[in-house]
């Protein structure tokens, strides 16, 4: 009888030994293909890293100024550059360069994979079935759950580190890629095709062009969530802000933890208006661009050119 009222005291699934027996499989079959998928991670993440610890502070914030004026406006270029010159002064600008190196190349893996798969989810729907549920699940997983297999897979350090966040942060650029594509309205694609246009000629000429702010947005989603693993990724010895915090809070060091947690905090505005900058069309673009560092120097050499052509 109590069998029958507690069923699950005698009856159990075992889920966890089942998974981890298929972990111990893939680690004894597959480890060494994901040895060689370190390389390109390892190879990209170091040579940014070497770039961004070996410029100049202040060139560094020069140059950053006049980025962040030319893609966005002059407010958030001092907004931008005076939050970043704060993080060095408070002694953390090695740190923020590292975490800077480590977002940059999960970014940029990121959209390199992610991408085409968006692109054919949108235009296949045997891809979006199969993805869609596979994308669910990769955003429902608490961060978390990804450390361990790829520790077991690939090992600790900065380079883990990264392949986390590139799988974590992957789903909204497929998402937010596929969604543009199929907001594309069909009777445009149809004419497209009546036209006489190829199937890569209707891609690159008409789906991505209409679809470029979505697949804009989901640049910025993907960097806002590799932003956010940066902390999670601190507990297999990933370098960087998030091991500040991770130091602070084992330490119960709220002022450690404090410059780690305002540096990604900082660090997250700074990377949020870039790309928000980068996802602004073109129209918008053009109204600032007489006060913009390129417009303004266009100008003065109009300007000059002009004087010449008076005086001759």
């Amino acid at each position: 009888m109590s069998e029958l009222l507690n069923p699950f005291d005698t009856f159990t699934i075992p889920l966890g030994a089942w998974v981890q027996t298929l972990v111990d499989w893939m680690t004894l079959h597959f480890r060494p293909a994901f040895q060689v998928m370190r390389w390109p991670v390892a190879h990209m993440l170091d040579s940014l890293t070497s770039i961004l610890t070996s410029v100049p502070q202040s060139i560094f914030l020069i140059c950053l100024f006049f980025v962040t004026w030319q893609l966005a406006r002059l407010r958030m270029a001092v907004i931008c550059t005076a939050s970043l010159a704060f993080l060095g002064a408070i002694g953390i600008w090695p740190d923020t360069m590292t975490t800077l190196a480590l977002i940059l190349t999960a970014v940029i893996f990121s959209i390199a994979i992610g991408l085409p798969l968006g692109i054919l989810a949108g235009r296949n729907d045997r891809a979006e079935a199969f993805l869609h549920p596979l994308l669910d699940i990769m955003q429902t997983l608490p961060a978390f759950v990804y450390l361990v297999p790829i520790v077991m897979l690939v090992g600790i350090g900065n380079v883990p580190g990264v392949i986390i966040t590139i799988v974590f942060a992957i789903p909204p650029i497929i998402r937010l890629t596929s969604l543009g594509i199929r907001g594309v309205p069909p009777s445009i694609v149809e004419a497209a095709y009546a036209f006489g246009s190829s199937d890569w000629q209707v891609l690159w000429k008409v789906q991505i062009p209409l679809a470029i702010r979505s697949i804009r947005l989901g640049v910025n989603q993907t960097l806002m969530m590799a932003l956010a693993m940066v902390t999670y990724a601190s507990m297999i010895a990933v370098e960087g802000l998030g091991l500040l915090v991770l130091r602070g809070i084992g330490r119960l060091d709220v002022g450690l933890a404090s410059l780690g947690g305002i540096g990604i905090v900082m660090l997250a505005i700074i990377l949020d208006r870039l790309s928000q900058a980068l996802a602004v069309a073109s129209r918008e673009r053009r109204m600032f661009w007489r006060t913009s560092p390129l417009g303004i120097l266009a100008r003065l050499f109009s300007s000059e050119k002009h004087k010449k052509s008076v005086r001759a």
